[in-house]
């Protein structure tokens, strides 16, 4: 079987029984469970949450993002061998140790496939939660142009790129377009302070005020524990973006959850111990591909700069990768989801026809 063929590159024309729209996101396809369904699925797998609780079933793809856009490569790889694989098992890894060390539930009720996930609908709270341990990225490059002031917190002069930060830095960024917020604009994804997400609780979907300090508590828990295990690996967790969202048990009580997915190599920067020690970088994660595409291509401000979208999807569009940046990538994820997981990423022969006929045979979701 060819490489393309194991690739999962469309995920949202799976025959799951539903009756609402597929909902297909950049890399994963939502498929909101017809109400009799949840119901009796809750009932049979005796799963924590109230018993009119929407579920969905969440599958992944072996797509890749990178500046909003998705890339292809030669020969029909619509997407990167076992990135969808690598991505599930990691989250499933930082997930169980959230729970094991009591800091929150996920929002992941079972897991059918390594494609698969299902989950309970969550009110979201509508902020990106990064925390940063280093200075790098977009952080270094608007450091270098002079600004010394992140999401309200001021950073010292003095500092150099990738520099470990003194302390552990929370930078929140909108998530969506946030309406009647003053000195916040009216576009997805702009940083905010904390000062304007207390006075706004209500407007970025938080219950109470009191769980803003919950949700800090949580994002540098939730970073320390995966920052301390992947020390152990030689390692180093740089930065990462989390989201949370709210949930009911079967209690009927309201809780503050982790959902998307945590620490994985498309949601953070993880470096290279040993190369770090020796004053190289070298990419855990998407970074990589990122770094990459600038590389690639000769007007990297297309890939950098916003107003430049029409150009850059039309560069995603017109531009098949060669096999070789796609294989590297591959190679990126699923050797630093082993060293996460501590054993092999199985690559599926068909994971599209093994995804049906477990929802068929063991969930009864397919007719």
């Amino acid at each position: 079987m060819s490489l393309a063929n194991k690739v999962l590159a469309v995920n949202n024309d799976l025959p799951i029984r539903t009756d609402k729209p597929v909902h297909s996101g950049k890399v994963r396809s939502v498929y909101w469970l017809t109400e009799a369904d949840s119901k009796r699925l809750i009932e049979e797998k005796g799963y924590d949450v109230a018993p009119d609780s929407p579920l969905a079933i969440m599958v992944i793809s072996d797509r890749i993002s990178a500046f909003d856009c998705i890339w292809h490569g030669e020969g029909g790889m619509n997407g990167v061998p076992g990135k969808g694989a690598a991505l599930n098992a990691i989250s499933n890894h930082w997930f169980k140790l959230f729970k094991e060390q009591g800091l929150a539930d996920s929002h992941i009720l079972d897991i059918p496939h390594p494609f698969v996930w299902i989950v309970q609908k969550a009110k979201p709270v509508m902020i990106e939660a990064i925390a940063r341990q280093y200075m790098t990225g977009s952080m270094w490059r608007a450091y270098e142009k002079g600004e010394r002031e992140f999401c309200g917190i001021k950073i010292a002069e003095g500092l150099s790129n990738n520099e470990k930060l003194p302390a552990l830095l929370i930078t929140p960024s909108s998530k969506g377009i946030l309406k009647g917020i003053p000195g916040v604009p009216e576009v997805d994804d702009v940083n905010v302070t904390r000062q304007d997400i207390e006075q706004h609780f209500s407007s970025f979907n938080f219950s109470k005020a009191s769980d803003i300090s919950l949700y800090e508590k949580l994002l540098t828990e939730g970073f320390i524990v995966i920052s301390d295990a992947l020390e152990k690996i030689d390692q180093i967790f740089v930065d990462t973006k989390f989201e949370f969202g709210y949930v009911k048990d079967k209690a009927g009580t309201e809780k503050l959850i982790y959902m998307d997915e945590v620490g994985t190599p498309d949601s953070s920067r993880i470096w290279d111990g040993a190369a770090f020690a020796e004053g190289k970088i070298v990419e855990n994660s998407k970074e990589d591909f990122r770094q990459l595409l600038l590389n690639h291509f000769p007007d990297p401000d297309i890939l950098l700069n916003k107003d430049r979208m029409q150009e850059r999807t039309l560069l995603a569009k017109e531009n098949a990768l060669p096999e070789a940046v796609l294989m590297k990538i591959s190679e990126t994820y699923i050797g630093i989801a082993e060293k996460i997981i501590g054993k092999k990423i199985i690559l599926s022969e068909n994971p599209k026809q093994e995804i049906v006929n477990i929802l068929r045979d063991e969930y009864n979701l397919v007719d």
